[in-house]
């Protein structure tokens, strides 16, 4: 008897909702609770909060605002415990963090049916969605970035993950939140160099997509250097919509492919954040990779000279720093590789995202080393002569 494959096929949909708000635990703010509402009204659901060390330093009041929110509202939210976790790299690079969350799920009893919430920055928020994706193959998440980049980028995907092998985001999960929730609140309290380095991203969408929206990013850059909260809003808004629309229309949400728009300007990003121990925010390294490209770009003709310097002009006036910090041929061979792990980490085809023009995606298959390393050294040249 002939058995014959048995083939069968279906599809899942997904669907999540990124909301904005001001103060988000304040008592008469209802938003929190209408979204755990949204998902089960008839008794309380459990919630199990993760927030970032350094968010609850600087905003002391935090815990006690969430406590005192979930026992207003008691009726439908049951806070069963708050971890409180170092933040930055650090949290995605050891797996004594992911074991924390994982214990904390355990011990409260956090089934399918309740909820993870998270409160960080994009660091912390890929590490504990990571931890939520694998307890019980999939508990619920709710992210609450707190800096730019995790409001208008990191936290708005599909995507969680953790470094290990020296290699970031080398394990992984695609799993959508079921929220995403940006308090502009949280901006306040941010350093200097995080507050610019999220608009990285910003740039790096609005170069892919959208020529009107670097426009608006040009003619604002002295304003988002100063810390002005509209436009910053803005560009965080537009962002998001952009990077969120990408997923649902781009026709590869779990990127099975080979071509990675959103990740413009990272393959060099992610090995300049490795080599420098993770002393470079990523947005800040995201705006050096993005400055490397898009030099490489204009010297294999894809740009003009005249586009090139607008685009490293406008970052320049918001504050990046488009240095290289490579001093010997040694450490420009350990960039260059970065090609490589690039390629391997989506597998398949190499294939790099440039730019043909503002807003004008173009995908390159080979890299001419000879002509990459020629734009780090005009790039670092340039730097220097500022």
């Amino acid at each position: 008897m002939e058995l014959k494959p048995i083939k069968q096929s279906f599809s899942v949909q997904y669907e999540y909702q990124l909301h904005f708000t001001k103060d988000l635990f304040h008592v008469d703010n209802p938003l929190f609770v209408n979204i755990i509402k949204g998902y089960k009204d008839y008794e309380p659901v459990k919630l199990f909060f993760v927030v970032d060390k350094g968010v609850a330093d600087s905003h002391p009041n935090l815990l006690n605002k969430i406590s005192v929110y979930c026992s207003l509202y008691s009726v439908n939210l049951n806070c069963t415990d708050t971890l409180v976790i170092d933040g930055g790299e650090q949290s995605k690079n050891h797996a004594e963090y992911i074991d924390f969350v994982l214990k904390g799920i355990n011990e409260n009893a956090i089934c399918r049916h309740s909820f993870v919430v998270v409160i960080g920055g994009g660091a912390v928020i890929d590490m504990v969605g990571y931890a939520a994706a694998i307890a019980h193959r999939g508990v619920k998440l709710i992210r609450i970035p707190t800096t730019v980049l995790s409001q208008n980028d990191s936290a708005v995907g599909v995507k969680n993950s953790v470094n290990i092998f020296k290699k970031k985001n080398f394990l992984g999960t695609f799993a959508p939140p079921y929220a995403i929730i940006n308090d502009s609140d949280f901006l306040a309290t941010l350093e200097q160099r995080d507050w610019i380095a999220g608009i990285a991203e910003a740039i790096k969408v609005a170069l892919i997509k959208d020529e009107e929206f670097f426009g608006y990013i040009a003619k604002h850059a002295i304003a988002l250097k100063e810390r002005r909260l509209e436009p910053m809003q803005y560009v965080i808004y537009k962002c998001a919509e952009m990077h969120m629309q990408h997923i649902s229309q781009g026709g590869d949400p779990f990127e099975s492919g080979s071509s990675r728009p959103l990740d413009f300007g990272h393959w060099a990003a992610h090995k300049l954040e490795f080599m420098t121990n993770y002393e470079l925010r990523h947005g800040e390294a995201v705006a050096k990779g993005i400055a490397l490209d898009v030099t490489y770009a204009q010297l294999i003709g894809l740009i003009s000279e005249e586009e090139l310097r607008t685009i490293l002009d406008v970052m320049k006036k918001i504050g990046f720093d488009l240095s290289l910090p490579l001093y010997s041929e040694k450490e420009v061979d350990q960039l260059l590789a970065g090609i490589e792990e690039f390629r391997e980490h989506l597998g398949g085809r190499l294939t790099i995202t440039l730019i043909s023009g503002l807003g004008k995606k173009h995908d390159v298959n080979e890299i001419d080393r000879s002509i990459m390393k020629r734009s780090i050294e005009q790039l670092n040249h340039q730097m220097a002569l500022k």
